[in-house]
């Protein structure tokens, strides 16, 4: 049996970064470069231009803190309808996550590093369509979500594990479903309906990218309090601040978590 006086927090950052499509996720990184982390990201969605310009504008030496891989199946157009071509996006990605372009293993990268994947919602897409390549003759479509779920979960538990000694995030896009009861709640955004109330048992930070107002007057911040549609996590309620300035949030929300 342990003490409490004896637990030891971990000093690697776990943390599920989600909001909807424009809400700022993929820049609010930018604010981490600043802070002088190092960010390996497994572009999925093939959306860094924001972060780009961001860390462009503010010191254009500071982008080769940034390293990437992307990776995106093919789509074909046929007769029966638009067909995944020879899918590979998946499996590139879990043999990046084991080693990278680089020889280094991800598992390895340390604290300065923060490894970043943008995100679950396409990793999704290309399990699934890598389980329908993998199992064509299914009759019931719905077999082909339980090995392309399992393999997301796996990939989450991985990278949440203590065994990957490197900071993550993982963004992922808000998935609205009404309940029986009449209300909205928000999931991550993974597979199906079966994953995305699961995917926040892995961590211990779950943050909301959310911008209010309109047009020049938009302002974006990330919030650590749940909502009444999402269950957010806040590891440290007594020194995090309810939200932040997308601008500096990650970099600030980091620094709370400093252990």
């Amino acid at each position: 049996m342990a003490s409490a006086t004896e637990y030891s927090s971990s000093k690697f950052r776990k943390l599920l970064l989600i909001g909807n499509s424009g809400a700022g996720k993929t820049g609010a990184l930018a604010s981490l470069v600043k802070a002088g982390y190092k960010l390996r990201i497994l572009d999925l969605d093939q959306g860094l231009d924001a972060l780009i310009n961001h860390v462009k504008a503010d010191d254009p030496a500071r982008l080769s803190q940034i390293d990437f891989q992307s990776f995106r199946d093919q789509v074909k157009m046929t007769a029966a309808g638009p067909q995944v071509v020879n899918p590979k996006a998946l499996t590139k990605s879990l043999n990046a996550l084991d080693k990278w372009d680089d020889g280094t293993e991800p598992r390895n990268w340390g604290s300065d590093t923060v490894f970043v994947l943008d995100s679950l919602t396409m990793l999704g897409r290309h399990a699934l369509a890598w389980a329908k390549h993998s199992n064509p003759g299914f009759k019931d479509p719905r077999l082909w979500y339980v090995p392309a779920q399992g393999v997301v979960e796996d990939t989450i538990a991985n990278l949440t594990s203590a065994d990957f000694q490197c900071n993550v995030i993982v963004i992922s896009h808000v998935d609205l479903r009404e309940q029986k009861d009449g209300t909205v709640k928000g999931f991550a955004m993974a597979i199906g309906e079966a994953l995305g109330p699961k995917i926040p048992i892995y961590f211990n930070t779950v943050v909301l990218s959310e911008p209010s107002g309109t047009g020049t007057n938009v302002k974006r911040k990330l919030k650590t309090l749940p909502t009444t549609v999402l269950d957010l996590k806040n590891p440290a309620p007594m020194k995090m601040a309810a939200e932040y300035p997308i601008e500096t949030g990650l970099a600030d929300i980091f620094k709370v978590l400093e252990v």
